[in-house]
């Protein structure tokens, strides 16, 4: 499984081995899902402690939510990335859209992770995925223009296209969520214009 959605923090010393359980985590998720992975799983698949883990998360749910918020910033990083301010707002958001798709379209068992088991936290993941929808929202603000959409709309299309990448996780089309790229981008364009 390719790790770049998973590591951000630098890989030397502690934050090596937070880094490898990340990758622990998502490794025994997707290969058992979440309800069935042990710690065990966990630290077995990351090469460290029992120990290790424990100095990093309390529980696997820490964990888990840690994951899920790496790997959404780690996606975020890319959309930021793709905007070009030499361009008008509609190009660099379908830039930006295409750049984050297929960010996640690069590792389908992760981003199954990240939208399906993510959800068995309950309250703590329902509140783990708010912050990173309201991260992407403000973001899709800065870039549009609070001018030109409101707080809320902004929300409403970030949910709208996690709703398409939902879908196509459930559906094993995660390679193909590139091809929203259009769908989203003409969301965005219906919401912004009048």
């Amino acid at each position: 499984m390719p790790s770049e959605l998973v590591t951000l923090e630098p890989a030397e010393g502690i934050h090596q081995h937070r880094s490898r359980l990340l990758e622990g985590m998502a490794l025994a998720v997707a290969h058992k899902g979440y309800a069935d992975t042990t710690i065990a799983d966990i630290v077995r698949e990351a090469g460290v402690s029992r120990r290790t883990f424990y100095e990093h998360f309390a529980t696997k749910a820490e964990c888990l939510v840690a994951l899920y918020e790496a790997a959404s910033r780690n996606a975020l990083k890319v959309l930021r990335e793709a905007i070009d301010p030499r361009h008008d707002w509609e190009q660099q958001v379908e830039r930006a859209l295409r750049a984050y798709l297929e960010c996640m379209a690069s590792n389908p068992l992760l981003m199954r992770t990240l939208f399906i088991e993510i959800l068995q936290l309950g309250p703590e993941g329902l509140a783990a995925r708010r912050r990173v929808n309201q991260e992407i929202a403000d973001y899709m603000l800065a870039v549009v223009g609070r001018d030109k959409v409101t707080p809320e709309l902004a929300m409403a299309v970030v949910g709208g296209i996690h709703e398409l990448v939902l879908q196509a996780i459930e559906e094993g089309r995660v390679e193909e969520l590139p091809r929203l790229t259009e769908t989203a981008s003409r969301l965005v364009r219906a919401v912004v214009r009048p």
